[in-house]
């Protein structure tokens, strides 16, 4: 049970040089240790907006019906109570339509929440009302990205102390990925950065730990180094095919204890996963990832292990 009466709130954590100390009152070693605590956004005031080529495709073809995302967005939370897991909430501002996506605009780390620096101006909002939630939560600030664009859906803890940091150009830029790599760097993590194609908007489309020494890749995507890269570290690959990937079908959430949230149109991932003795909430997505996320976008996870 976390310490709810204690703030541990500042708005710079980072101990420039390196040797921050991690949090004590809040962990996040990875992102596969059992969930307890998760923070979502409320799709109360979602539009779908041209964000990126996939919601572009969807708006000109067939755009989101707004009232059933909300529905699929309850179900999901729902998914998340069933498994124990406390479910926080950014609070829903008109002003911020696209806030639903909680992975963007902060990362949390073992040292605190990072606050990134949103490409598209009219996500940058969501930057501030971050702020105030990790306030709300006691949370610290680790730190603030300065020197460029960087979005949270790029930064990829695939283990302990290892981050693969994505960087596409569009969202998040080289300044903005350079830096938050050289935080790390300090302290000692093994840094990756994966340039990417704009079009895949962020690396957690195309991989995403599962369990320790598992990962979902969407191999014929994804560079082949990355994948070298995994396996030479122990990891067993779960290959997700590219139209479902394209459909956010690799963007999945681990929530540890060999319990995973998917999208149900995901069949080849949840299938497999089933088939490893993974206990899925396969849920339907179709309609909310239109507006160019999936499951993983929608949540960051807090406190874990």
């Amino acid at each position: 049970m976390l310490d709810q009466t204690k703030s541990d709130f500042t708005l710079q954590r980072r101990k420039r040089g390196g040797g921050t100390a991690p949090m004590q009152h809040w962990h996040l070693p990875n992102e596969t240790g059992a969930l307890s605590h998760v923070l979502l956004g409320s799709p109360a005031h979602l539009k779908h907006l041209s964000t990126s080529s996939l919601s572009s495709k969807h708006l000109r073809e067939n755009p989101c019906n707004i009232q059933v995302a909300q529905s699929q967005h309850a179900e999901m939370v729902a998914a998340y109570e069933h498994f124990g897991v406390k479910v926080q909430m950014h609070a829903p501002e008109p002003e911020l339509p696209m806030q639903v996506y909680a992975r963007d605009s902060s990362v949390m780390t073992p040292y605190g929440a990072i606050i990134t620096a949103m490409s598209q101006w009219w996500r940058r909002g969501e930057n501030y009302a971050a702020i105030r939630t990790y306030e709300r939560l006691g949370i610290p600030i680790y730190d603030m990205v300065t020197a460029g664009t960087f979005e949270g859906g790029d930064f990829n803890v695939i283990e302990e102390g290892v981050v693969l940091i994505g960087c596409g150009g569009a969202r998040t830029n080289e300044a903005g990925a350079r830096q938050v790599a050289g935080w790390f760097e300090d302290e000692g993590w093994e840094v990756k950065l994966a340039f990417i194609d704009e079009y895949y908007v962020h690396i957690d489309l195309m991989v995403v730990p599962i369990a320790e020494k598992l990962t979902a890749v969407c191999l014929d995507c994804t560079d082949p180094w990355i994948v070298d890269w995994l396996k030479g570290k122990g990891h067993e690959i779960i290959d997700v095919p590219f139209r479902d990937t394209m459909n956010l079908g690799c963007n999945v959430m681990s929530l540890g204890n060999g319990k995973v949230i998917a999208p149900k149109a995901s069949t080849v991932l949840v299938d497999n996963l089933r088939a490893r003795g993974f206990e899925v909430a396969a849920i339907d997505t179709a309609e909310i990832s239109k507006t160019g996320g999936g499951i993983h976008c929608m949540a960051q996870a807090l406190n874990r292990g």
